[in-house]
């Protein structure tokens, strides 16, 4: 009997994974107007406003380690991956839902500390908790998210917008929580040889905040809307810059050009990646887990933003025969690759 085929999913990773599956996928109702492949589903529920969900879930030893990440911030920070995502359609978060597995490690006033965070974020996004699940897990902590937000039909918008021509634009600064987990994870590390030190952070609060308690850039929103600018593409970063300039590139069948020069990098995080030997364009471009806004904008819009002081513009759109390239601080010109988070 012929041994059946076995393909391992890092073969392929997260994203050829999704791929296989959604050739699965078919859509049966006309109300689905948007399903798997961008930052949150599109569902129609009238004419006046349509209906955004996400879902992201975080797993103990893969996504957080409780031997530095404080409950308080983990429960904001699984709020705000799924804020990021609404904020990435160019919507108004609404209602949540919140299932979690719970280890028997965990006791009732470590639950309690989680959801400390997570009413803290849901006062700040303005978001509803309105159900969820709990069960017992026996690989630690598990937490999943639903959100759900809303849009009028004419501001929703997708991966698939860019056209030639386009201006890329980020918000906020990239690389930092990047920086910020290698020095949490250096820290771990001099802790398990001297339980007796003292972790030194004070001089790195900025990249650990980034990395511990982000924000999701709904204040972007907003203020592009009072600028009256409707970005063509968005997606936000999560895994790494690169990665998410590939994800916009691929959805709108288009090559790209960042300038080197143009990456938006804070002080902090550029001292921190050299006292590791690292070349900071590598925690910008690769790091991810910044959630900040990646968007393109049409050219006509570029005097309306050209002031912004928290959103750069990093370089264009062009034809998908061009390719995804860089130019170099020394004006060469380089194919842009992407590492990316690894899930497999």
């Amino acid at each position: 009997m012929d041994t059946p085929k076995r393909t391992e999913i890092g073969a392929i990773g997260e994203f050829g994974l999704i791929d296989k599956i959604n050739r699965g996928v078919v859509l049966q109702h006309a109300s689905t107007l948007k399903g798997i492949g961008d930052d949150a589903a599109v569902i129609d529920v009238g004419a006046d406003h349509k209906k955004l969900i996400c879902t992201d879930m975080l797993l103990e030893g893969v996504h957080f380690d409780l031997s530095y990440m404080p409950l308080a911030h983990l429960g904001y920070k699984a709020v705000t991956v799924n804020v990021s995502d609404i904020a990435a359609m160019n919507g108004i978060p609404k209602q949540m839902t919140i299932s979690l597995g719970l280890s028997n490690r965990m006791s009732v006033e470590a639950v309690e500390a989680l959801y400390e965070g997570i009413h803290a974020a849901a006062k700040d996004y303005q978001i509803d908790i309105v159900g969820g699940d709990t069960t017992s897990s026996r690989s630690g902590l598990v937490i999943s998210i639903t959100l759900i937000g809303e849009s009028a039909p004419d501001n929703i918008v997708y991966r698939n917008g860019a056209k030639e021509g386009d201006i890329l634009c980020l918000s906020g600064d990239i690389g930092g929580a990047y920086m910020g987990l290698q020095i949490l994870e250096r820290e771990k590390e001099v802790f398990k040889v001297d339980p007796n030190m003292q972790p030194q952070l004070d001089k790195y609060s900025y990249i650990v905040g980034r990395q511990l308690r982000p924000k999701a850039r709904m204040d972007v929103i907003h203020e592009l809307r009072d600028l009256g600018i409707l970005p063509t593409s968005m997606i936000d970063i999560s895994d790494g810059l690169a990665s998410e300039i590939f994800h916009l590139c691929k959805q709108s069948q288009k090559g790209v050009c960042i300038y080197e020069d143009k990456l938006p990098i804070e002080k902090q995080t550029f001292e921190t990646a050299a006292e590791f030997s690292m070349d900071p364009n590598t925690a910008a471009l690769n790091g991810g887990e910044d959630y900040e806004l990646l968007f393109t904008i049409d050219q006509k819009d570029f005097e309306k933003m050209k002031n912004h002081d928290d959103i750069t513009t990093i370089g264009y759109i062009h034809a998908p025969d061009l390719g995804k390239v860089m130019v170099t601080n020394n004006k060469n010109t380089i194919e842009l690759t992407a590492q990316g988070w690894i899930h497999f």
